[in-house]
């Protein structure tokens, strides 16, 4: 090893490392898990909560966008930490998928747009021109916030 730090204010030790065999350098995150927690599929199946396909499906969206991976890894925490701090033992797909979509808002515009196609599953070129059209429209919550 051959650097170890908090990150994300203190909820993730990140490492960089070496590899005894070939000398590559890389960076692995270890994260505390509050709570085993259950997603509850449309189909009413229910499954163990997988950060890494959260992980995966939000760097699909990503894919070949100019975004730092500490501001994805972050995103991803913060949803992880909003499954794990509610309290519930059990989460909607459909509510992991509504906090990917709030954390890819404030991502990139267009990977909001990509994970909309697929977690409201457009069929229509309409489906895109309303997404889009809710992203120029100002969010009314946070004006009234104010």
């Amino acid at each position: 090893m051959k650097d170890s730090r908090p990150a994300e204010d203190g909820a993730v030790i990140r490492r960089r490392r070496v590899c005894s065999v070939c000398g590559g350098r890389f960076t692995t995150f270890e994260r505390v898990q509050l709570r085993d927690l259950m997603v509850v599929k449309k189909s009413g199946r229910r499954v163990p909560f997988d950060r890494d396909k959260l992980t995966r499906s939000i760097e699909v969206a990503l894919r070949k966008r100019e975004v730092d991976s500490e501001r994805i890894e972050r995103a991803i925490s913060g949803i992880v930490r909003q499954l794990e701090s509610s309290g519930e033992a059990e989460v909607t797909s459909d509510e992991i998928g509504r906090l990917a979509m709030d954390a890819l808002k404030g991502v990139d515009d267009i990977a909001y747009i990509r994970f909309a196609s697929v977690y409201r599953n457009f069929s229509k070129a309409v489906d895109f021109h309303n997404v889009i059209d809710e992203l120029a429209a100002p969010d009314t919550e946070d004006d009234l916030d104010r």
